[in-house]
């Protein structure tokens, strides 16, 4: 069969498959590789743009299908990696070596389950093999590490080549600096603004944070010196805007939602939380304790994409207090299964801005 065909047939047939999200082709973007062929056998290596691409079957299939169209091949191998694109540099913000994306996860108001979708988000990202960081930059209630299980994770102060530098914590795969770890847990945090700006410059900047795919920031409530010092600091990503269906939340979430825009920070798109509630006894059941469809009204209102819709479910609590992600403990639920599709969509999203 090597006599009959070769890498650059190969080449041809798997031509017009397209990256689903990005609407080119996988061999006009360098993501068709090592392309082997042994008798009646092709091999080849696939490289995605992210670990959690949400198509990776789609796209695998896709490939095996035109494969097969050559004549006498029998039997195709796609070996499936990834590596993450770069995010584009601005000329007046500074970028942090060896972070390729950062995006924030923000809420226009508290008490809205934001952070659990930030932890989820990360921990469902590292699980798919991507390298994680996160910044706690929720300064006045740091409440990361307790849903991360590091309430008792010491972060180590080393000597960089520019001065002192943190050595984030670690766990489920993800790196993490927070106020938390900074002060006693009853020690209230009674800071005015340049204080606040000169901790998040130095959890951006000062950190050992090594390689990572995705930077992901809990922002505090608000649109305030936090988001402000973020959006002026880095490159962005975009930010990723956290709700319920309430009418309340949604106002207050516009408000963030315009923020960033007029920051010129790209926005990923909406997640509604809170949803609906599953009772645990009658799991068949749907109740819309905070109303319904305001996520949806909101992302179609202003056209931006609505992530997901996260359903309230006493694990997802139970999870955030005990220091185990509801992705990891019941990764099967309800919650957890749309989390882990809002983590892919923003992946997918992340690498879209990266590459257009």
């Amino acid at each position: 069969m090597s006599q009959l065909i070769d890498a650059s047939a190969v080449l041809e047939v798997l031509r017009p498959v397209q990256d689903p999200e990005l609407r080119k082709s996988l061999v006009d973007l360098n993501m068709i590789r090592d392309v082997k062929i042994e008798r009646e056998n092709v091999s080849f290596t696939l490289v995605l743009t992210t670990p959690a691409c949400p198509l990776r079957e789609f796209i695998v299939e896709e490939c095996e299908q035109a494969v097969k169209t050559l004549s006498g091949v029998k039997e195709v191998a796609v070996t499936v990696t990834a590596e993450t694109p770069q995010q584009k540099a601005l000329p007046d913000r500074q970028g942090i070596q060896g972070v390729k994306n950062i995006f924030a996860v923000s809420s226009g108001k508290g008490g809205v389950g934001k952070s659990t979708v930030a932890v989820n988000i990360a921990v469902s990202l590292a699980q798919a093999g991507a390298k994680v960081g996160m910044i706690d930059a929720d300064i006045y209630g740091p409440n990361v590490p307790t849903m991360l299980g590091l309430d008792d994770a010491k972060v180590m102060v080393r000597q960089g080549a520019q001065g002192e530098v943190l050595e984030p914590a670690f766990n489920y795969g993800v790196k993490l600096v927070s106020m938390g770890f900074l002060i006693d847990p009853d020690q209230p945090v009674m800071w005015r603004g340049p204080m606040l700006n000169g901790v998040i410059r130095q959890f951006l900047y000062q950190v050992l944070w090594g390689d990572l795919d995705y930077l992901i920031v809990d922002m505090p409530p608000g649109t305030g010196d936090a988001q402000l010092t973020l959006a002026q600091a880095v490159p962005m990503a975009g930010a990723v805007i956290v709700t319920t269906p309430q009418t309340v939340a949604l106002l207050d979430a516009r408000k963030g939602l315009r923020m960033f825009q007029q920051m010129q920070v790209p926005l990923l798109g909406i997640v509604e939380n809170m949803s609906y509630f599953i009772p645990p006894d009658l799991p068949d059941r749907q109740y819309d304790i905070f109303g319904s469809g305001g996520g949806e009204k909101t992302s179609k209102e202003l056209g931006i994409p609505l992530l997901g819709r996260i359903p309230l479910e006493i694990p997802v609590r139970q999870g955030g207090d005990r220091g185990i992600p509801v992705v990891l403990e019941y990764p099967d639920s309800a919650s957890a299964q749309a989390l882990k599709a809002i983590a892919q969509q923003v992946a997918a999203k992340v690498s879209i801005a990266a590459l257009s």
